[in-house]
């Protein structure tokens, strides 16, 4: 039998943005690997792309639905993007059975994980050198912007990123992101989108979206688990593929607006 796909979604915006048939079972990936600062990276997306994308994979690491997502991000518009994710867990990330952690093992694999290798600092000490680096692959020498997404821990890592000090990112976006901390928010200082799913305490959401003060687009899939973009996505299921598509066409546009 033949995977099932999506429909294809259009919108006008610097053209048509076309999101590519979903696929739900068995993705053939369309990018590459590469090393970068150390790093075996996914790197998809013409090589002739003017711009960039840094996208932070949730702890799961590398996952289907995670490099279909980078896949479509590369291509679906007449704006190209050159898309970098890196392995920043280096071969070894959490394993997807621990989540949701349903035994005390399960916890404490957990716990041992955030405070070991998904430790923020460990991440966002690496990001510099990792833009650096990659803009060495631009057919111009360096791109003209990069933007930056995560999911999940990502979401926080992209948050961070986008702080007072960031002069690396144009625009940012965390889907489903855990940790979801108000304070964050304060100091964004670039547009923001924000894609939560039911599974997101609503008041973080909500006061995280009360403290930005940049542009911003918040939003709550609340038909969507945590992970529905990602490693956690069962894009066998049609409302989960046809909220999968709608998240990835709102981050598109909200980069395409922003980037």
């Amino acid at each position: 039998m033949p995977p099932t796909v999506g429909p294809i979604i259009s919108a006008n915006i610097h053209g048509e943005l076309r999101i590519p048939p979903v696929v739900s079972k068995g993705y053939q990936a369309k990018g590459e690997y590469k090393t970068i600062n150390g790093l075996k990276t996914y790197v998809t997306g013409p090589e002739s792309a003017s711009k960039a994308i840094l996208v932070i994979y949730d702890i799961f690491g590398f996952f289907d639905q995670t490099i279909q997502g980078a896949d479509i991000l590369s291509t679906s518009n007449d704006q190209k993007y050159r898309v970098f994710m890196p392995d920043f867990f280096e071969g070894s990330p959490a394993d997807i059975s621990w989540y949701p952690p349903t035994t005390d093992e399960h916890k404490q694999k957990l716990g041992n994980f955030f405070q070991s290798k998904a430790a923020p600092p460990n991440t966002l000490s690496k990001i510099p050198n990792i833009v650096a680096e990659a803009n060495k692959l631009a057919s111009g020498g360096s791109f003209q912007s990069w933007s930056i997404l995560g999911f999940c821990w990502g979401g926080k890592i992209a948050t961070l990123s986008v702080g007072a000090e960031n002069k690396l990112f144009k625009a940012a976006a965390q889907c489903h992101p855990a940790m979801v901390d108000p304070n964050d928010a304060k100091n964004v200082n670039v547009p923001l989108a924000t894609l939560a799913s039911k599974d997101e305490p609503a008041q973080d959401v909500e006061a995280f979206k009360t403290n930005l003060q940049v542009p911003n687009h918040v939003e709550t899939f609340s038909t969507q688990i945590h992970g529905w973009m990602a490693a956690r996505s069962d894009l066998e299921d049609a409302e989960v593929r046809k909220e999968y598509e709608r998240g990835y066409k709102t981050v598109l546009e909200f980069f395409h607006q922003h980037a």
